[in-house]
């Protein structure tokens, strides 16, 4: 077994070290000592920050008075590029419209409708996998990138369209680190913001593109032949208070979201779990051996066989989350374990942290997706679990995402035997979501044949 390269955690961190780490990577800026405590103070030039474990706090800051903690508007000024005015990134009675619009393409009954989409690409995954040393970030990426357009505008990731909004995208998340500049610093409003130009260009291409293919999905609405995917079915959901559907730029706000938490998030998570079923071989056995039992056509009903395997998806996700942190921000004067907020404070709120707490965890850095099926994790996971917040702004595409998650992982151990490279271990950090700093490469042997 090869066990992960552990993540820097130095005692002490100056203020210009966050800085410098921060727009570098934000997870070897964390000093040990928030992996212990229950509250801490950042203070900056201009602002204060306070990073919350305390399960009490977070449930008042997420759920019970949720309207008190809107989203930072810190945090957005390095996704406005790409995401404009999306529901990732708003508040308020815009958000909340946005969220009445959305979240009926995301019920249950949906998830049943797109899953021979999921299917589709799950088996495209694997038959493009070939033996030998692979870089598997690439190989996830691809693959939740069709996903996610088989989904949404029922096109697989060969289309031409797909392909170029693809390929820009990751330009897009290796260019752009969580937090921009702007963040730290007291700007208005209309100053304009410090973005890399290669951000920029290619946000600006992508934008261009998912207008295009907006654009189309109308006329095909207007014609009566549009396919009933999830475009489709946002794009025609009036707002129930309002009776108003989304305009084609709000459209192409919500798809920009819509691919990255549902592209870059998957493709990170999978990403890892391979890795991490490559590190635990005992594990992959025991994926493999349920992978089999899969039928060879679209079972929704199949999931049901995939217990371990979503256990080994829920495990990666408390590991690597793929948002390691969100940030609110207080808007009444607070008083958190004996520490006065003022109004404008930066809440920070830590998948990161809280799902690798010392006080919270059982082996905290150690892999075990049999924790989830023991009774002494269930606190943990109803407290101190976050992979997709919690309370009103829980991400409405959480229920594809443990579906989608452990279907690819299935498919792709079904038909491949993965193995780590020893002295190749990935070293995780913070671009738009936790990937591998130089990739995660991995020997891949066609299942049936690793012993010959």
């Amino acid at each position: 077994m090869i066990p992960p390269k552990p993540i820097p955690r130095p005692d002490r961190v100056s203020l210009w070290r966050h800085l410098r780490l921060f727009r570098r990577d934000i997870l070897s800026a964390q000093p040990a000592r928030l992996y212990r405590a229950w509250m801490a103070e950042f203070r900056t030039p201009f602002f204060r920050s306070y990073l919350c474990n305390d399960p009490q706090l977070i449930d008042l800051v997420l759920k019970s008075r949720a309207c008190d903690f809107p989203k930072s508007n810190r945090i957005r000024e390095g996704l406005t590029p790409l995401l404009g005015n999306s529901v990732f990134v708003t508040n308020g009675a815009v958000w909340e419209r946005q969220r009445r619009i959305i979240d009926p393409a995301f019920e249950g009954g949906r998830l049943r409708d797109t899953f021979p989409a999921m299917w589709q690409a799950a088996q495209a995954a694997a038959a493009r996998l070939r033996a030998g040393m692979v870089e598997i970030e690439e190989e996830t990426s691809h693959a939740a990138a069709d996903v996610i357009f088989r989904t949404l505008f029922s096109i697989p990731i060969e289309h031409q369209t797909a392909q170029a909004v693809f390929h820009e995208f990751r330009a897009y998340q290796r260019s752009q680190p969580i937090l921009n500049l702007a963040a730290f610093l007291p700007l208005p409003r209309w100053f304009p913001r410090p973005h890399r130009r290669g951000t920029r260009h290619a946000a600006a291409k992508i934008r261009s593109l998912i207008t295009a293919m907006t654009n189309a999905r109308a006329a095909e609405i207007a014609a009566g032949t549009a396919p009933d995917d999830l475009a489709t079915k946002i794009m025609q959901t009036a707002d129930p208070q309002t009776g108003q559907t989304f305009s084609t730029e709000e459209m192409v706000d919500q798809v920009a979201i819509f691919f990255l938490a549902g592209h870059e998030t998957s493709a990170s998570a999978l990403a890892w779990a391979l890795y991490l079923l490559a590190t635990h071989p005992e594990a992959q056995a025991r994926v493999a051996a349920e992978a089999a039992t899969l039928p060879d056509q679209p079972d929704f009903a199949a999931m049901s066989r995939l217990k371990f395997a979503r256990d080994v998806f829920r495990e990666t996700l408390r590991l690597y989350p793929p948002v390691p942190m969100m940030v609110r921000e207080n808007r009444c004067p607070e008083r958190f374990r004996d520490r006065t907020i003022a109004p404008g404070a930066q809440i920070v709120l830590s998948p990161w942290h809280l799902h690798r707490h010392e006080r919270l965890w059982t082996n905290p850095d150690g892999f075990d997706p049999d924790r989830w099926s023991r009774e002494e994790n269930r606190t943990c996971a109803r407290d101190a679990y976050l992979p997709f917040s919690a309370g009103p702004r829980v991400c409405p595409g959480a229920g594809f995402a443990m579906v989608e998650g452990p279907l690819l992982l299935a498919h792709l151990i079904r038909h491949w035997q993965f193995d780590a490279i020893p002295d190749d271990i990935p070293t995780p950090v913070a671009h738009l979501t936790v990937r591998a700093s130089d990739g995660i490469r991995l020997r891949l042997t066609k299942r049936g044949q690793a012993s010959s």
